[in-house]
Parts: structure tokens; C-alpha cells; sequence
């Protein structure tokens, strides 16, 4: 049966033996790995700051979890932090916001999607870069300056 409790899973994986964060420069991964890690960074970040903000029932959580973790709500995001970014920073935001993607949903438009994706881009090359006090930084400037909480 799955997981052996006999055995110590920290010490068989050598979690002390694994690569720390290293320097990596906005052009190291294609833009879409980092907007797929930036999304789900940001979804974690918005649903640790309801869990202890809100103490809530979860389905109180998951509605307003959907009104954080969508294209407009991080477009909006996007036009809070934007002023804030480091040079390096916005050069990746940027790239982000200019990338082509597959499809854009019906109900959003394109910028408010490319924004949002942007965002996702910046906090999946963020995190990449283990500059977890910067994500935590720019996260707390959206949430204390939105209009939609």
C-alpha cells in the first residue's frame, strides 16, 4: 500500500541534496513553462491568503477564489504591479504579454487575457528563480490595492 509509512520519504528523495534556485535569465525556458508554474503559483498564493484572511467554509473560499483567479481580475493585477517591476522584471512581464497564445476565451478579451498571462509569466519565472519574498511582495501590493476584494 502506497504511501509505506516505514519509510522516511525526506531522507529516500535526499531533499537536502537538491539544486537550489539558481541564476536564470528570462530567456532560459520558453514563455509558456513559466506561465504554466506562474499559474499555478498564483493560484496557490490567492487561495493561502482566503484560507487565512477569510476563515471561511470552503465553499464560501472557492467563490471568491474565482473572482481572484481569473483574466480579469490579473489583468487588473497586472496594471497594479506594473510601476513596481524591476527593469528585468517588466522585460519578462512583457514578453509574456506579447506572447502568442492558442485561444482566447469567449468571454474575456484579448488584452485583459494577455495581461493575465503576463502575470502568470512573471510569477512562474519569480518562483523559478526562488525570489519567493518578491512574489510575496508584489501579491500583498494587489491584494491591499484592488477594488474587487
Amino acid at each position: 500500500m502506497y504511501p509505506d509509512k516505514s519509510i522516511d520519504y525526506a531522507e529516500e528523495l535526499k531533499l537536502q541534496d537538491l539544486k537550489e534556485p539558481a541564476e536564470i535569465s528570462e530567456n532560459q525556458l520558453p514563455v509558456s513553462a513559466y506561465a504554466f508554474l506562474g499559474d499555478g503559483v498564483y493560484g496557490l498564493m490567492v487561495r493561502e491568503y482566503l484560507t487565512l484572511a477569510n476563515k471561511s467554509k470552503a465553499n464560501t473560499l472557492h467563490e471568491k477564489n474565482i473572482k481572484m483567479v481569473n483574466a480579469t481580475f490579473q489583468a487588473e493585477a497586472s496594471k497594479i504591479i506594473f510601476d513596481i517591476l524591476t527593469d528585468e522584471e517588466k522585460n519578462i512581464f512583457i514578453r509574456g504579454r506579447n506572447t502568442h497564445t492558442a485561444h482566447t476565451p469567449k468571454n474575456k478579451s484579448k488584452s485583459e487575457y494577455h495581461a493575465a498571462t503576463a502575470l502568470e509569466v512573471l510569477f512562474g519565472w519569480l518562483y523559478i528563480k526562488g525570489s519567493i519574498g518578491r512574489l510575496k511582495y508584489l501579491f500583498s501590493v494587489i491584494v491591499n490595492n484592488s477594488d474587487n476584494l
